[in-house]
């Protein structure tokens, strides 16, 4: 009955020594080379030619100030006025490059999803038990 008492009381008095060591102070590196490597494992040990012929995307920050995603990414942000400083009908209009939709409605009926059956939803409820009645 008293023995969890004691094994309580010895656990506060013994020293705890962690089980993972450390191998020293973490430091930052004094120089890092953000410039694109190949992969280690890239069987050609090369870039791709995107990266080397004269792209105009040599970093990601510079592939960022003119990258889209449902509008202008690095454009909303004013040094003047701050986050959220402009309204977004300042940014011109949202409108996807030939091609690219945004939305499955906006492509060909062909590929809009199929409306579900009264069997698929009864199938779906009943966890497919309705099946083997």
């Amino acid at each position: 009955m008293f023995a969890t008492k004691a094994l309580r009381q010895a656990a506060v008095h013994a020293e705890r020594i962690p089980s993972i060591r450390f191998l020293g102070k973490r430091t930052i590196p004094a120089s890092i080379d953000h410039s694109p490597q190949p992969h280690p494992a890239s069987p050609t040990n090369s870039l791709p030619t995107s990266f080397t012929n004269g792209s105009s995307h040599n970093s990601f920050s510079a592939y960022r100030d003119h990258a889209q995603q449902f509008g202008p990414l690095r454009k909303t942000i004013k040094t003047e006025a701050g986050v959220g400083g402009a309204a977004g009908a300042h940014l011109g209009p949202v409108a996807p490059p030939k091609g690219v939709f945004f939305d499955r409605n906006d492509l060909p009926s062909r590929f809009h999803r199929q409306p579900l059956t009264a069997a698929e939803i009864e199938a779906i409820e009943t966890g497919g038990a309705a099946l083997y009645v």
